[in-house]
């Protein structure tokens, strides 16, 4: 009676073992954004196919705000450029028919239906551009975490690779 009793227990344990490693592969399996620069991780979030973020800064030139949306594609290894709002036409801004679909709204002109696929997201805070990052989880004013023009990569990447990532930069 007792070996069956150790044996039901063994087998409970085995089971919960079991389930822990396999809940603990998916967590840490799961796609993030993750946002990097050279001395570390600035922020990270849950990377589900369409999630929405965006980036807002001033243009230098034009010295008026650009607001650009992004998705997670669905196989969530990159984004998607989805639409780009500004106030003024200027250098590097979209304006072609090929761009995507032209409107005006309100104040602003959209260049929407844009669905340029990115696998990963390069920026560079300039002087006076204010470059800012919305997560779905909070916003970053990158412009006050780097130096004026420290490279942020913004990349979708496995979580275990955050943890591997935070240890090597601590």
């Amino acid at each position: 009676m007792k070996s069956e009793g150790r044996a039901l227990c063994g087998a409970r344990f085995l089971f919960l073992l079991m389930a822990a490693a396999f809940a603990l592969l998916w967590l840490a399996t799961r796609p993030c954004i993750a946002v990097y620069w050279e001395s570390g991780i600035i922020a990270s979030c849950p990377a589900d196919a369409g999630t929405e973020f965006s980036t807002r800064f001033i243009h230098s030139v034009q010295k008026t705000p650009v607001e650009e949306f992004f998705i997670v594609n669905d196989v969530r290894d990159g984004f998607i450029l989805q639409k780009t709002r500004y106030q003024s036409f200027g250098v590097g801004l979209p304006f072609l028919a090929t761009d995507g679909a032209f409107r005006h709204e309100g104040n602003a002109f959209v260049m929407d239906s844009m669905n340029r696929l990115m696998r990963e997201i390069n920026l560079r805070p300039g002087v006076s551009t204010e470059l800012t990052l919305f997560l779905p989880n909070g916003t970053i004013p990158l412009y006050e975490h780097v130096p004026i023009g420290s490279m942020v990569r913004i990349a979708i990447v496995p979580r275990w690779q955050l943890w591997i990532d935070r240890i090597h930069f601590s």
